[in-house]
C-alpha cells in the first residue's frame, strides 16, 4: 500500500498514485531504474524487431524494460528482456490473477518465474474494462524514468502513455518510421511535440546517463 517502505518513491510524485499495489514476483524491481516501452498492438514486423533490438541493449545496460502486456510492441519488449536474462515489469488491467488476453498467459508465467513482476491496482478476480487501461498507462509511465514509443499511430494509448509521461516530467523518446507506415504516425506526431528521435540505444542512454 502507499504507505508501505517497498511502494515506489516515483509514484508517490505522480498526480494520482494508486492506493494499493498488487504484485507478483519480485518486488525489489520496483525500485530499480526502469525504462518503459510501448507500442501498437498491431505492430509490424520491423516494429517488433525494433523493439525487440533496443529492449535487449537497454536491458544489457541493466535497466528494467516496463510494459503493459498487450499484443504487439509490449509482449516483445517482454519477451525482448526475458531471452537476455534481463527484468521486466508487467502492469495490467484487471485483478493480478487473470491472464489477459489469454494468449499471454504463458508469457506472464514466463515473467514471474524469469524474476520478473506482475503489478496492478486491482484487487484479484476483477475484469479488464476499456477505462482500466489509461489507468494502468499512468503507472506504467510513472515508474519509468522515460518511456520509449516505437509504433503508435495518432490516436492510440501508447500516445496517452507518451501524454502522462510528460505530465509526470518523464522522457518521452520516439522511434520514426517510414512516412507511409499509419503505424508511424503516432511517432512523428510526439517528435513533432518535442520528444527525442532516437536512432539507437545511446540516444537514450544520454539523456538517461544519471539515471543509477
Amino acid at each position: 500500500c502507499y504507505s508501505d517502505n517497498n511502494y515506489p518513491q516515483c509514484l508517490k510524485e505522480i498526480a494520482d498514485p494508486p492506493l494499493v499495489l498488487f504484485c507478483k514476483g519480485d518486488i525489489s524491481l520496483l525500485a530499480s531504474p526502469q525504462l518503459a516501452v510501448v507500442g501498437s498492438r498491431n505492430a509490424t514486423i520491423g516494429g517488433r524487431e525494433a523493439a525487440s533490438n533496443f529492449v535487449r541493449q537497454i536491458a544489457n545496460e541493466g535497466m528494467t524494460i516496463t510494459s503493459g502486456l498487450a499484443l504487439g510492441i509490449d509482449a516483445a519488449a517482454h519477451r525482448a528482456a526475458l531471452s537476455v536474462n534481463g527484468a521486466t515489469i508487467g502492469v495490467i488491467a484487471q485483478g493480478i490473477d487473470i491472464a489477459y488476453p489469454k494468449r499471454h498467459k504463458t508469457l506472464y508465467q514466463d515473467i514471474v518465474d524469469s524474476g520478473g513482476l506482475l503489478i496492478t491496482e486491482f484487487a484479484p478476480g476483477t475484469a479488464p474494462k476499456a477505462g482500466h487501461f489509461p489507468r494502468r498507462n499512468r503507472i506504467i509511465s510513472g515508474l519509468s524514468l522515460g518511456v520509449l514509443v516505437v509504433e503508435a499511430e495518432v490516436k492510440s494509448g501508447s500516445l496517452v502513455t507518451a501524454k502522462l509521461a510528460l505530465e509526470q516530467n518523464r522522457e518521452v523518446f520516439a522511434i520514426p518510421g517510414s512516412i507511409n507506415n499509419p503505424m508511424a504516425s503516432g511517432c512523428h506526431w510526439l517528435i513533432k511535440q518535442g520528444a527525442k528521435l532516437v536512432e539507437n540505444v545511446a540516444d537514450i542512454l544520454s539523456e538517461l546517463n544519471n539515471y543509477s
